[in-house]
């Protein structure tokens, strides 16, 4: 199994420079990785630096709280494309999530996905926030939704993703939608099974590390 084409070579740090990202794009390209996962303000660079690669370029939205509101979310979204995106990682609205205002979530979510105009849109429902039910439900959700991944966590919170919640999550959306998992993986055996519990990506800041057999010291 090609596990380099699974990673999303992650830096999403409020510190991050730009002699950092150009190292990010570096190494996905050396390692050929499916994407970066960078923040909005890099978009435009990334894309113009990766042109001439299949590296896909990845932005978050929304993030890291999912607190803003669902116009904010596609007006990003819609830039983020604008400037060169690929795939788009949203942050559900996790206190609506908790409140049972399940419309309220399919909404937000749906105007990113309609935002987003075809492009690959995965939802980050942050498990470490929610019980097995709420993780079940907001899966439903985003399938109801269109979007087309199921993500752990931002990697902002308390923890990154487990193997219990990629189970949970790729039981509940079977073939029709793909996991994504992020956080917490830090060695090669910690990606193999995460993938093997389900996980069709895996975000992470160690891509290189995970690809040599190396432990990482990285906390995402």
């Amino acid at each position: 199994m090609n596990y380099n084409k699974m990673i999303d070579h992650t830096v999403l740090k409020a510190d991050t420079t730009l002699e950092t990202v150009k190292k990010i794009l570096d190494e996905a390209i050396e390692y050929g990785f499916a994407s970066v996962c960078i923040n909005p303000c890099h978009v435009k660079y990334a894309a113009q630096y990766l042109k001439d690669s299949d590296v896909k370029v990845c932005t978050v939205i929304g993030f890291p709280l999912g607190a803003t509101t669902s116009a904010t979310k596609a007006f990003e979204t819609k830039e983020a494309i604008a400037n060169g995106a690929d795939e788009i990682d949203m942050v559900m609205n996790i206190g609506a999530m908790k409140d049972h205002r399940d419309d309220d979530v399919l909404q937000d979510i749906k105007a990113v996905v309609e935002a987003a105009a075809g492009k690959i849109v995965k939802v980050i429902l942050e498990t470490c926030l929610l019980s097995q039910e709420e993780i079940v439900r907001a899966c439903q959700i985003c399938q109801e939704a269109g979007a087309d991944f199921v993500k752990t966590s931002t990697g902002f919170s308390t923890r990154g993703a487990t193997i219990d919640d990629v189970k949970i999550m790729k039981a509940t959306v079977g073939d029709t939608m793909k996991v994504k998992a992020a956080g917490g993986v830090r060695t090669y055996e910690d990606m193999v099974r995460i993938v093997e519990a389900g996980a069709d990506r895996i975000g992470t800041s160690s891509g290189c590390s995970l690809v040599q057999g190396k432990p990482s010291k990285s906390d995402y």
